[in-house]
């Protein structure tokens, strides 16, 4: 082979390899540093950019978007002397790419190492209860330290979590055996409150019919009162129409004699004075002839039917005395007391009205 020709065609080779380094091409979001000589020249931005080849170094590309970092579970004390494993979850970004290749070696690391001594710092101010109940605060402390601690190395920490906080053993059974004696505290306190809610509403229930039953009872007793007193006032103004005369009312006082020995307690009994004046009146109103009242003037008389009439009168009102005399328990003697020696008018009111009618 010619050697100019080889010549030729290391030549060609070497200007692309150097054209090839001059350029350098960087995405979105990131970042180069180069170093003329040994020291920092520049940042190379997103873009098409061009260097010196074998003068100019150019650096690894740094991550300018948000990063995510997650550190194992650290062991931690509490101020009640609990060792507790707390892990956490980092969000940074660098903001300067030069400071955080120059300013520090390994700022992963740095920000690492820096987070589990400001929790330790944190933590170690507060008890196990206050620890679990407290990452708010936790997390804004530990934001405060480590962002104003990494704004020299370019890095901005955007937020901190704390992701989970493991106590030991024993306390876990401990807070779970805890946990569910509120809990049970909780029902006990919910059931006696459902029962007593029960209570109320049923003693108010019971309360409501009662005096929706009394009302009703007090209306039913007006109105059957109302209606007594309608039938009474009926019954004696139609007494009062027809002009009933002594003899008539004795008759029917005769009637309502038997009902009062009726009683299965009844071994005494007390029979009016009236008693004989009635039985008088009635057997004169059937030997007598009976006077004209307003409701019998206009019947006319019949001989035949009147005697019939009399003399079934005369057997019921000698059955009703029959019946008056025999009444009482039969196991037990008969009592019979008279209220008064002299015979009585049995109605002096109606005889008197009658009288001076």
């Amino acid at each position: 082979m010619d050697p100019v020709l080889v010549v030729g065609i290391l030549i060609i080779l070497f200007a692309a390899f150097t054209v090839l380094k001059a350029v350098r091409i960087v995405p979105q979001a990131r970042a180069r540093n180069v170093e003329r000589l040994g020291r920092y020249h520049r940042t190379l931005k997103p873009g098409l950019n061009f260097v010196i080849p074998y003068i100019d170094r150019v650096y690894p590309m740094i991550d300018l978007r948000e990063q995510v970092v997650t550190f194992r579970p650290q062991p931690v004390i509490t101020e009640d002397n609990l060792v507790v494993e707390i892990d956490n979850v980092l969000y940074f970004q660098v903001t300067d790419p030069r400071a955080a290749s120059y300013e520090i070696a390994n700022y992963i690391q740095a920000i690492e190492q820096l987070t589990v001594t400001t929790m330790r710092n944190v933590i170690g101010s507060m008890d196990l209860e206050k620890t679990l109940t407290s990452r708010d605060t936790i997390n804004s402390q530990l934001r405060g330290v480590l962002d104003e601690a990494t704004g020299k190395w370019g890095i901005r920490v955007n937020r901190v979590e704390v992701k989970a906080i493991d106590p030991p053993k024993t306390i876990k059974d401990a807070m779970e055996k805890q946990m569910r004696a509120e809990r049970d505290k909780r029902a006990a306190i919910l059931n006696a409150e459902g029962q007593r809610q029960s209570q109320i509403l049923t003693a108010e229930g019971d309360k409501q019919s009662r005096i929706l039953r009394a009302e009703g009872q007090r209306t039913a007793a007006i109105l059957e009162a109302e209606g007594q007193s309608r039938a009474i006032d009926q019954v004696f103004q139609a007494v009062h129409r027809n002009d009933p005369d002594p003899q008539l009312l004795a008759y029917q006082y005769l009637q309502v004699l038997p009902q009062l020995a009726q009683g299965e307690g009844n071994t005494f009994w007390v029979i009016p004075s009236e008693v004989t004046s009635a039985l008088q009146g009635v057997s004169k109103a059937f030997t007598e002839s009976l006077p004209r009242s307003a409701a019998t003037r206009e019947v006319p008389e019949s001989s035949a039917m009147e005697e019939e009439e009399v003399v079934k009168a005369s057997e019921a009102a000698a059955e009703a005395v029959a019946d008056a005399q025999d009444a009482g328990t039969p196991a037990g003697p008969r009592q019979l007391t008279q209220a008064a020696n002299e015979p009585a008018t049995p109605f002096p009111d109606l005889d008197r009205e009658h009288q001076e009618r």
